[in-house]
């Protein structure tokens, strides 16, 4: 009788190790995710490390592996053996769509428009010189003024009030990212382009001839420029750096709904600018899927709108996530959209501007 026991209770003890194995294949089948690789632009690099996020798109079958470039600088990238590329607009999207013969539509989740950022004393001194309008801790950029500023190569000690703050030192300028490299600084000078054209875009070698002196002239002065935003960020929150620093509205929102905050900050909104549609570029099956649900699913829209950019659509995400820091955010954009050069158009004039 006892050996019979023995074998009964060794026969259920098998059963119960053959039982949880398949238990556990079911249950890693279940939890199976499909690894993607990705190139990024470096302003979506913390949305994509958010265990939030991770988590999220482990649910829906995805392991997302990133690495950053600069946005124009991807076109020099060999993208054999990643699944998607995603610069920070639709001109360098469009550019890598046909050097892969990557099929339309592509995927555009979510956008985010340019801003300036600066401290409370040089908006006070734009203000009183005509240059900005400023509310509380936010306000409007007169590209026009601004741009004229520029073009008589006028100083901080030139302008009304600036005496009071000695931060406020040498050349008016922007402080951009590298145009030739990096999306912002191309969309800068796409903005700052249609300004000085007449609120045109410029489409012909006339249109390069007669604005490239003054682009060249906004880049020229900032020197050695960062290679992203990222990082001229950074150094903005830091204290460091150049009084007006532009960086994607994006950054400011995430850091603000982190619950951080940077002494005197004052965002202004230039009033001509260019939306950054953050823009996919699938290169296989994988890629297109994810980039097609980062704008559809509900929870990943509402983390991107927690990391400061804006879903296509009505964007209720990003309003709800940006309700208490109206302060230094515009929630409804009422600024002017240029639009933006051919890619050829553009980095030509990227290259005019670097003086290459």
């Amino acid at each position: 009788m006892r050996r019979i026991a023995g074998i009964v209770l060794a026969v259920l003890l098998i059963g119960g190790v053959v039982a949880a194995v398949v238990a556990g294949r079911t249950e890693d089948t279940g939890t199976a995710t499909k690894t993607v690789r990705g190139v990024i632009g470096s302003e979506k690099a913390e949305f994509f490390a958010d265990p939030e996020v991770v988590k999220a798109l482990a649910a829906k079958g995805y392991t997302v592996k990133t690495e950053t470039s600069g946005s124009w600088a991807m076109d020099g990238l060999d993208l054999n053996g990643y699944d998607f590329a995603f610069p920070s607009s639709k001109a360098p999207a469009d550019e890598l769509a046909v050097k892969y013969d990557v099929r339309e539509p592509l995927p555009r989740p979510f956008y985010s428009p340019l801003v300036v950022v600066t401290h409370r004393g040089a908006a006070e001194v734009l203000r009183q010189n005509g240059l900005a309008t400023l509310e509380e801790g936010r306000g409007v950029l007169d590209m026009g003024a601004y741009l004229k500023a520029a073009e008589e190569g006028r100083t901080w000690q030139d302008l009304k009030g600036a005496d009071k703050h000695g931060e406020l030192m040498g050349l008016l300028y922007i402080a951009t990212t590298d145009p030739t490299t990096s999306n912002s600084g191309a969309l800068y000078l796409a903005a700052a382009s249609n300004v000085a054209n007449g609120g045109r875009v410029v489409a012909s070698k006339a249109d390069l001839d007669r604005t490239a002196p003054l682009m060249r002239e906004l880049i020229s002065v900032q020197g050695a420029q960062q290679p992203s935003t990222d990082a001229a960020f950074r150094d903005f929150v830091s204290g460091v750096g150049n009084p007006l620093v532009l960086v994607y509205e994006s950054q400011v929102a995430a850091l603000l709904t982190e619950g951080q905050s940077v002494d005197d900050l004052v965002v202004l909104y230039p009033d001509t600018t260019v939306f950054s549609d953050h823009t996919v570029v699938p290169v296989t099956d994988e890629g297109r899927a994810l980039g097609e649900l980062l704008g559809t699913d509900a929870e990943l829209r509402e983390l991107a709108a927690r990391h400061g950019f804006r879903p296509q659509g009505a964007a209720t995400e990003f309003t709800a996530a940006t309700a208490d820091h109206t302060t230094y955010l515009t929630q409804k954009l009422t600024v002017r959209q240029a639009p933006v050069p051919t890619s050829e158009v553009l980095h030509e004039m990227a290259r005019r501007a670097r003086g290459q």
